[in-house]
């Protein structure tokens, strides 16, 4: 009886146990939020859910107190948002209600304003693709949107990015309603997204919030529309922000923030950076309207001097003269004055051979043949003394130049137009050597005025032009290719209509040789470069169509190509017309041209699947197949070994051949005399066959030959194009990558990996790309990397190596890369050719003693087309060290990119003045708040100053007012009526 008892009482106890577990459950959890809550907090939710009953009552003459009140209780709250808001807390149960209010209420203007209410609130109470804030916002008619706060906006903004993508791809996709990603009971159109966004951007503009301005108006395609709101307080960072975003834009995007930022600065009058970015843009029009909005004479000319570094074809009367850079020899002239460095030096001043006590130096004079050895000390004889119309090797010794023998001539007499680079000085200087017996000299001579000559353009009168243009239908291809190579020089990014009358017919003219076309029209693509010249791609194309494969397998075949990318160098989406005729022509070249022509376009954009593409081509494809074909040839060598190896088989084919040969004697010795007549008979005829068959068989031997030399030409040409396509897309990915920091990084480490696993012709072009990525800039990593290269096996991997480090601290004098040159000299003092690129690499380093520089950047992040096309054409060369060494003339195309990196301060009469300026390492001060410094780690100096890759300056004192935004090569400054001297 007990235990029964137990039983139902355990019975009855169990389901009470359950109930008052569940009863209790919501209720103890409720109670637990309630004791936590402050009496503040209780009075508050306790308000909040009156509220709520109110507006759920039928009386509706409580529903606008009470909707004003919920407002004034969550603006309260929102005001400073360290964490989620009570009222926004304590109102998430009820949002589900008030939707329903919402759909039962008639009322427009009630509907209106609980829709305001209700876009806030479902900031909280948001369902994954249902975008209720943005919904609800665009359902009410309130405009004060801002008095929400700074992270209601930010919501509202993200709603909007996502939903008018979304819209984007719906639209692309053409895809029905049922497909649509969007919440069906709600229509977002893409209009009302925009003019929603713009009236958040103002909001942003006025809180510090450039940035998150630029990026809604850049996620609603809207970004054209973004001058109207931004005024003299905001315009700074607001352009600042959008130039700095350039590059990791996708086109056409990147050239819409540019146009934009460009009429921004121009509605404010910022000339100079308006300027800037017309460069960039590579638009005429552009500039004149930058010259058109001012009149002050004196402005224009400091816009004259900027488009001067930039070797611009800009022509404005009132200031040519300084465009044309008939000032700059005077200028640089002053600036080596003022360091004191107009004493000449030579080489040997950079060689310090005496430092070198190792073996190796015993053999330095006789390692290299001495006329190749005064060839290299002319070359950095010219690069030293680049622009000081002074030396102590040429002009003081009329013999130097017979100490060394052939072509050699030729650029030592060039050296001469180096020395005098900028001033036409330098014509009388070589009209003596025009004169002379030797062709070689001659032709020299024809090249130095081009290079002394380089960029100076007084007005009409172009003298280079009349002393060389006879020269170029000179039947002596020496001095036919120095003249127009001259004149390539000299006319570099002027876009001369006489030079391009001059040499198109001779570019076109597919009789003459190849390598006097492809001369030509690398001379018009350097003077054209970037310009889309319809006329000489024309005549580009007809070489590459018309001329024999024989014709085309040589290394001047690459500089038709390179000629046909400089043509279109940063010209984005306008090269594609061009590479669908590329890809009419069948010749294996075509994919090459076809990188080298993409690569050129798109140079400095850092655009990413670019990249991908070319890293893709340089990946083997090949290795897999041949892997898998060498696996079945083991195993069908195996199968064979062990059917050899089977003793039953081989004795079984024995016995069968001894058989057959028993049964055919036995035959022939039955056989009757008529049957081995009729044998005879036949045998004669068969010979008689033989000997027809021989005969028609030496045909077939022939046929078959000159078959297989064709295969053998075919496959050659493969070859050489698949390895010109290597070449072109190690390079292509730094072209592509230079113009930003980021991307410069990435394909440091890109270039490590291609150097490890890429084949000989990849790693013949890392070096180049390396150096190509960080010229003027020696970075300790890359130059010591290229020092490791310089040791490599493949003589020209190390050869490129050197000339690498050459040019990444060209102009620097950095002592470190010095040291390591000197002792690369001392290394291979017996190999000829890697010692003369090391001495060229010297003299880079050196060059104009550390005043000059190569850098294809300035500060305000313009690419010098003129520069990077000089540079490249030696690059190119460089894919056959031996071929470029042969024609060592092409090693000063580099001058035509050659500019000083001083700054230079004039007054209004231009009129060099003093004033102290602080240089020091640029920072990235885009997004940062307040008025942060521009430089860092500086140095006070006085002008004129030197600044080297990654510097800035800046005025120290306010005394001066500069009419340039950016103090960096000449400056035009004016004195400061307010100013005050600090006591």
């Amino acid at each position: 009886m007990v235990e029964e008892n137990n039983i139902t009482d355990d019975k009855v106890v169990e389901p009470t146990v359950k109930q008052t577990e569940q009863s209790t459950k919501n209720g103890k959890s409720e109670q637990k939020q309630d004791e936590d809550l402050s009496e503040e907090d209780l009075k508050l939710k306790s308000d909040l859910e009156i509220l709520v009953e109110r507006l759920v009552s039928d009386d509706d003459s409580l529903y606008r107190p009470s909707l004003e009140q919920l407002k004034e209780f969550i603006k309260n709250s929102t005001s400073s948002m360290t964490a989620v808001p009570k009222p926004l807390k304590f109102l998430r149960p009820s949002y589900p209600t008030l939707c329903g209010v919402y759909d039962k209420w008639v009322d427009v203007d009630l509907k209106s304003l609980l829709a305001d209410v209700l876009s806030v609130l479902s900031m909280t109470y948001s369902d994954e693709g249902k975008y209720d804030s943005l919904k609800f916002r665009l359902l009410s008619n309130e405009k004060e949107i801002e008095s929400w706060g700074h992270e209601y906006i930010r919501h509202l903004t993200l709603q909007i990015g996502e939903v008018y993508n979304q819209q984007v791809e719906n639209e692309a996709e053409d895809s029905d309603e049922q497909d649509s990603k969007l919440d069906s009971e709600f229509d977002f159109q893409k209009e009302v997204l925009i003019q929603l966004s713009l009236e958040i951007v103002p909001y942003f503009l006025k809180h510090n919030g450039e940035a998150d301005a630029v990026d809604l108006l850049l996620e609603v395609e809207s970004i054209d529309k973004l001058p109207q709101f931004v005024d003299e307080n905001t315009f700074q960072r607001v352009c600042q922000y959008m130039v700095s975003f350039v590059p990791l834009l996708p086109p056409p995007e990147d050239v819409t923030f540019l146009q934009t930022a460009f009429s921004i600065y121009l509605s404010e009058n910022q000339l100079t950076e308006a300027l800037a970015l017309a460069i960039r843009l590579g638009d005429e029009s552009l500039i004149r309207s930058v010259f058109d909005a001012t009149t002050d004479a004196v402005v224009h000319k400091q816009l004259a001097y900027i488009l001067s570094t930039q070797k611009s074809s800009f022509e404005y009367s009132s200031t040519q003269d300084i465009i044309g850079n008939t000032k700059l020899s005077e200028h640089f002239l002053y600036l080596a004055k003022e360091l004191n460095l107009t004493v000449p030096k030579v080489p040997e001043d950079i060689y310090k051979s005496h430092l070198d006590n190792s073996v190796r130096s015993a053999f330095a004079s006789t390692g290299l043949d001495s006329a190749q050895q005064n060839l290299a000390a002319s070359f950095v004889n010219g690069w030293l003394n680049l622009g000081y119309c002074a030396d102590k090797l040429c002009l003081n010794d009329d013999n130097w130049v017979y100490k060394t023998k052939g072509d050699g001539m030729t650029s030592t007499v060039a050296s001469i137009g180096s020395i005098y680079q900028w001033n036409l000085d330098g014509l009388q200087q070589l009209d003596k050597y025009l004169y002379a017996d030797d062709v070689e000299v001659k032709a020299g001579s024809l090249l130095g005025i081009g290079i002394s000559s380089c960029g100076v353009h007084d007005g009409d009168v172009e003298p280079v032009m009349l002393l060389l243009n006879e020269y170029v239908t000179n039947p002596n291809s020496k001095l036919s290719s120095a003249a127009m190579l001259g004149l390539g020089i000299a006319f570099a990014g002027s876009r001369n209509d006489e030079l391009l009358c001059l040499l198109l017919p001779v570019a076109a003219d597919t009789s003459l040789p190849i390598e006097t076309s492809a001369m030509a029209s690398l001379v018009l693509a350097h003077a054209f470069v970037g310009t889309c010249n319809g006329d000489i791609t024309t005549s580009i194309m007809e070489n590459l169509l018309e001329r024999s494969s024989a014709e085309l397998r040589t290394e001047w075949t690459r500089f038709l190509t390179l000629a046909l990318g400089l043509l279109y160098m940063g010209q984005g989406d306008q090269v594609e017309d061009v590479l669908e005729t590329i890809s009419a022509i069948e010749h294996p070249i075509t994919s090459a041209i076809e990188v080298l022509v993409n690569v050129c376009a798109y140079t400095g954009t850092g655009d990413v699947l670019l990249i991908q593409d070319l890293l893709y081509r340089l990946t083997p494809k090949k290795e897999e197949v041949e892997a898998e074909e060498g696996k079945e040839a083991e195993e069908g060598e195996r199968a064979d070994e062990e059917n050899e190896g089977e003793p039953g088989n081989a004795a079984e084919d024995i016995d069968s051949l001894v058989q057959e040969v028993m049964n055919a004697t036995e035959e022939t010795e039955g056989e009757p005399n008529e049957s081995r007549e009729t044998e005879t008979s036949n045998n004669k005829a068969s010979e008689d066959k033989m000997d027809v068959d021989e005969s028609k068989g030496e045909d077939t031997k022939e046929e078959d030959g000159e078959e297989q030399g064709l295969k053998e030409e075919e496959n050659s040409e493969k070859e050489m194009a698949h390895i010109d396509e290597l070449t072109y897309a190690v390079l292509g990915i730094a072209m592509v990558a230079m113009g930003e920091d980021i991307g410069k990084e990435m394909s440091l480490r890109h270039f490590g990996h291609l150097m490890h696993y890429g084949n000989q012709h990849i790693r013949r072009m890392v070096p180049l790309a390396m150096g190509l990525v960080s010229v003027s800039d020696p970075q300790m990593k890359v130059f010591d990397t290229l020092s490791r290269f310089s040791h490599d096996p493949d003589l020209d991997v190390s050869i490129n190596s050197i000339f690498a480090m050459g040019l990444c601290g060209c102009g620097t004098n950095n002592a470190r890369l010095a040291q390591l040159l000197r002792q690369l000299a001392s290394y291979y003092s017996k190999e000829q050719n890697t010692l003369f690129v090391s001495r060229l690499a010297q003299g880079l380093v050196h060059l104009g003693k550390g005043t000059i520089t190569l850098d294809p950047f300035n500060d305000a992040h313009v690419l010098n087309k003129v520069t990077l096309a000089s540079i490249l054409t030696v690059l190119i060369g460089l894919t056959s060290p031996s071929f470029m060494l042969e024609h060592h003339q092409l090693f000063y195309f580099l001058n035509a990119g050659m500019r000083p990196k001083f700054i230079l301060t004039l007054n209004e009469e231009g009129e060099p003045v003093k004033v102290n300026v602080r240089v020091g390492q640029a920072v990235d001060t885009v997004g940062q708040a307040g008025k942060p410094k521009t430089i860092t780690g500086w140095i006070t100096q006085s002008t004129p100053v030197l600044l080297n890759h990654g510097e800035r300056a800046e005025l120290e004192t306010n005394e001066y007012i500069s009419y340039a935004s950016r103090i960096e090569g000449v400056v035009i400054l004016k004195k400061n009526p307010n100013y005050k001297e600090e006591e």
